[in-house]
């Protein structure tokens, strides 16, 4: 849906909005005007404009998650610009009980820059908790799941075939084929399955030389943000969830949407995603343009995007903890404490996944050697 001609605006579609924006300043609304809207010359971030006015002309009480982070700074920023009165707007952050004080502070700076309220909503078990309940999360949410399910079934973590295992462990066939890398045999793909142990290389050599021995799960993901948000979803009656996902992040969040928009006829609430087509040129002309900013994490700890604090899947957890360190050292101690295991079955595994690279190539260069000979 493209409103931009050779970079100029479609004349009916200014028409309709110098209209909209008339009977809007009456009815005291708070839409962009078209003027502002004329002056964004960016097709993908204009475009996200037209399409939220839209989506939010459909919905009268919409849900809209706000996590303190960059994306969601847009993604506020968009229904603020774009919301009617007619919309019954609800910002909730959901606090999983390990949080960055710079994102409480940014919250609040957030609240007084729009003039709205953002929900706290409290974890249902906060992650110190889960960790200590349920286990540690490693390296990705669908690794930790297939660890645990495995675990579960008192896996002995061989490399034998899926036939075998499934004989071994029939009532773990989910987690049996990521194992087997069942999905990217089965499928013929030239690359490994995101749902397959092959997808992280060098992890199923790793793990079969280094069990895991302390307890790993996802669960803190499902108990701190996933079952406060469905039930609030419930509660709040909301039609509509607004959330800050881009298709170029990348990830299993990222490619589990096909587009921008989702239709849920179970929860009666539909799910949108105000920027899932921005790419970080996007991102970064929005920003300049709508000087949007960001909270301290971004602009004085350094870091490159914001998740759950210290949490084991960043890939970049070393640099994250070295800025927590320097800026909240108390906070720092506090994942150290938590996540001490995941930490160190981290580092071994990264120290193991360079040893076998370094194999590779020498093997690699061996070949070439004899090839040339």
């Amino acid at each position: 849906m493209l409103y931009l001609i050779n970079g100029t605006a479609n004349s009916g579609l200014f028409h309709h909005l110098e209209m909209t924006s008339v009977v809007s300043q009456k009815r005291g609304k708070r839409m962009i005007s078209t003027k502002e809207l004329e002056q964004v010359k960016n097709t993908i971030v204009f475009d996200s404009f037209i399409k939220a006015m839209s989506v939010l002309k459909k919905h009268k009480k919409i849900m809209v998650s706000i996590s303190g982070g960059s994306d969601s700074d847009l993604v506020l920023d968009i229904i603020e610009k774009c919301k009617t009165e007619d919309n019954d707007v609800h910002y909730v952050w959901f606090d999983t009980g390990l949080e960055y004080q710079a994102t409480k502070d940014h919250l609040v700076y957030l609240e007084e820059k729009y003039g709205i309220t953002i929900e706290r909503e409290k974890a249902k078990k906060p992650i110190p908790t889960c960790c200590k309940e349920f286990g540690q999360p490693f390296l990705s949410k669908y690794v930790s799941e297939m660890l645990a399910r495995l675990k579960r079934a008192g896996f002995k973590w061989e490399d034998k075939s899926y036939e075998e295992l499934l004989r071994e462990y029939p009532n773990e066939k989910t987690g049996v084929r990521w194992w087997c890398s069942w999905y990217t045999e089965q499928r013929h793909f030239s690359y490994p399955s995101q749902f397959d142990v092959r997808r992280n290389k060098w992890l199923k050599e790793f793990l079969i030389k280094n069990p895991p021995t302390f307890d790993i799960s996802s669960k803190c993901c499902t108990y701190a943000k996933k079952k406060v948000s469905k039930e609030y979803t419930k509660n709040f009656k909301a039609d509509l969830i607004v959330i800050g996902v881009r298709q170029a992040e990348g990830g299993i969040r990222a490619t589990a949407y096909k587009n921008c928009y989702s239709y849920n006829s179970k929860q009666h609430a539909d799910q949108y995603r105000p920027i899932f087509w921005y790419t970080d040129e996007d991102k970064a002309y929005y920003e300049e343009h709508f000087d949007i900013r960001h909270s301290d994490c971004y602009t004085k700890y350094g870091l490159r995007r914001t998740g759950c604090v210290g949490c084991p899947y960043n890939r970049n957890i070393d640099e994250e903890m070295k800025a927590i360190q320097a800026y909240e050292p108390k906070l720092a101690k506090a994942c150290e404490n938590i996540f001490n295991d995941a930490y160190e079955y981290t580092r071994a595994y990264k120290t193991f996944y360079a040893v076998m690279q370094e194999k590779e190539k020498h093997q690699m260069e061996g070949q070439k050697t004899l090839y040339d000979v």
